[in-house]
């Protein structure tokens, strides 16, 4: 071979090494390239997934720090947008490579990939700097959606209106708050049970953006929201409400995320507050609670882990200051609890423990043998320097608690200073956890959730038991009280309703879908009743005071007892997972 012909291979060698990558063709800032707004199509799905394509447009919000996705976005200027409001200009570029900022023009070559749901550029191959150009302008947004999320998907936005938190159960684990336009109600909190209260469900969980810290990492600390971090003083509670929301919608793990380019406002809507002060008529007052699984190990400082409370005795006694603190501040006469351990009554079992930490006046209503299998029961304790007992206490132990189930406890009491006497049942019904349902106990896809035939019967159960037991001479009445597991217009209410009992707290403050003020629990981002206490007819006009305390469900589950922050002081708030009822009965 000739010098020459040497020469002209190796010039042939070296101009196909730069050539650009197939699909590439134009690489130089300027040329033609392809829309963004073709690569997200009109669907929930890319058309071009697989394909390289080389797009130029803006950086609009980088998430490359430590902790971030990998990437950056990119959207298209506004001036080359294709105006079809079906199509986001936008897409994430999942890359390492540390060129551009925002505000940046890049020219980028890659190839488009639909991961879990989000459209993103990867396997980047070129990579270029083409100057400076404005970051395209946020779309404004309000909720309910004005389209469908998916056409700006990557985009930036702001919402005009300040959004309200609905959920902070990921809060120190994501860093991530679920906002809506309003606090969301249970559908069955005020509809009947089928259909439409399914479907006013899903529309609820469709009209969601989830406020994001715009890391990847579980556990962040400190735990970014609310501004500041998360701390037993700093708080922020379902009901408050952020504004200044905006940044870049997102789409990871199957919910629509705001990726804030500036911090949101914290605008508290919901304060602490103390507990209702007692009526000045002469009453008793009675405090409802699930204690989220109180378990004292073996009562001596060992035993623990225990099977559904504490981890170690630190914890136990962390959880057991908080419940105190709790119990004590409305100054209740008489308790009414669950879930607790369901270790029998001597000295060393837990509700001998809570009663003896609670003052040397408190007493436990004690049902040896009768209180069933299960792991927890439900109890009634009372201040025997303000109340009295009369005639002995009594369990359901019959028809469906006879092998299973949390036997409801009744027990007849009166003032020390006068002679009206009410009896008081205590009870627990099943969950709607689906585990182990089988039959009529599966979920019946009527937004009853799964059990519901189980809580049926178990209110049928009790109403013939009520109908059973005697009549004292000085009886003014009945209140039956505890965790149902039932929405107020779920059918195991309404087999109370129909016996004459009523629901003393949604009786003197009404609920609707627009207002609900009480609610003991939230769960997924809606609130409602899932405690009670219901009155007999003779007894209804003798309720002075029903409402629930709001100490509980709307405080971010990390700052309770077994959370990750480390909280030194005795606070009632967040004691447990569901708020406390609080009911004034003149005798």
């Amino acid at each position: 071979m000739t010098t020459t012909a040497r020469f002209l291979l190796r010039a042939t060698a070296l101009a196909l090494l730069l050539l650009p990558p197939a699909g590439a063709a134009a690489t130089s800032c300027g040329d033609p390239a392809t829309p963004i707004a073709r690569i997200q199509g009109t669907g929930d799905h890319s058309p071009m997934a697989g394909q390289t394509v080389t797009v130029e447009a803006v950086m609009s919000h980088d998430s490359r720090q430590k902790g971030g996705f990998q990437g950056f976005y990119l959207q298209q200027a506004d001036h080359q947008t294709d105006s079809d409001p079906r199509t986001s200009e936008a897409l994430f570029v999942y890359t390492r490579r540390s060129t551009g900022d925002i505000g940046d023009r890049l020219r980028i070559t890659g190839t488009v990939k639909e991961f879990h749901g989000l459209t993103e550029l990867v396997g980047i191959k070129a990579l270029t700097l083409c100057g400076r150009e404005p970051v395209p302008a946020p779309v404004a947004l309000s909720l309910p959606w004005p389209q469908h999320p998916e056409t700006l998907e990557s985009m930036r936005v702001r919402f005009e209106q300040p959004l309200t938190v609905i959920d902070s159960h990921n809060l120190a684990r994501y860093g991530e708050l679920t906002l809506a336009q309003t606090d969301q109600v249970n559908a069955t909190e005020y509809l009947e049970p089928g259909p439409s209260a399914q479907q006013a469900t899903e529309r609820q969980r469709l009209q969601r953006v989830v406020l994001d810290d715009g890391h990847r990492q579980q556990h962040p600390r400190p735990v970014p929201w609310p501004p500041g971090g998360l701390t037993a003083d700093n708080t922020v509670r379902a009901g408050d409400r952020f504004s200044q929301l905006a940044g870049v919608l997102d789409f990871r793990f199957g919910d629509w995320r705001l990726q804030p380019h500036i911090t949101p406002k914290l605008l508290p809507a919901n304060p602490r507050q103390p507990p209702p002060a007692r009526p000045e008529q002469p009453h008793l007052r009675l405090v409802t609670l699930n204690l989220a699984n109180y378990f004292n190990g073996s009562g001596d400082g060992q035993g623990f882990p225990t099977s559904r409370g504490a981890r170690s005795h630190a914890d136990y006694e962390h959880q057991h200051q908080r419940l105190l603190a709790a119990l004590r501040a409305p100054d209740p006469d008489i308790l009414a609890l669950a879930e607790l351990e369901n270790d029998g009554y001597d000295a060393t079992s837990s509700v001998a423990n809570l009663a003896e930490a609670l003052g040397p006046n408190w007493r436990v209503v004690a049902t040896p043998g009768a209180d069933g299998q299960d792991e927890i029961r439900t109890a009634l304790l009372y201040r025997s320097d303000r109340v009295q007992t009369s005639g002995r206490a009594e369990r359901l132990t019959s028809a469906l608690f006879r092998h299973r189930g949390r036997p409801p406890v009744t027990q007849v009491f009166r003032a020390n200073a006068g002679d009206a006497e009410v009896r008081i049942i205590a009870l627990h019904l099943k969950s709607k956890s689906c585990r182990g349902a089988t039959g009529a106990d599966l979920d019946q896809q009527d937004g009853q959730g799964c059990y519901n035939d189980r809580r049926v019967r178990a209110a049928q159960a009790i109403v013939q038991w009520l109908s059973d037991l005697p009549t004292p001479d000085h009886l003014a009445g009945t209140l039956i009280t505890g965790d149902l597991n039932s929405y107020a217009r779920e059918t195991p209410l309404e087999v109370f309703r129909s016996a004459g009992f009523a629901s003393m707290v949604h009786q003197l403050q009404p609920c609707d879908a627009s207002t609900c003020p009480h609610y003991t629990y939230r769960y997924k981002g809606a609130r409602g009743s899932l405690d009670y206490t219901l009155a007999s007819g003779p007894l209804q006009p003798r309720i002075l005071t029903a409402t629930t305390w709001l100490l509980n469900a709307d405080e971010p589950r990390a700052l309770a007892y077994d959370g990750p922050l480390d909280i030194k002081p005795a606070l009632p708030w967040r004691s447990s997972d569901h708020n406390p009822v609080i009911t004034d009965i003149r005798l």
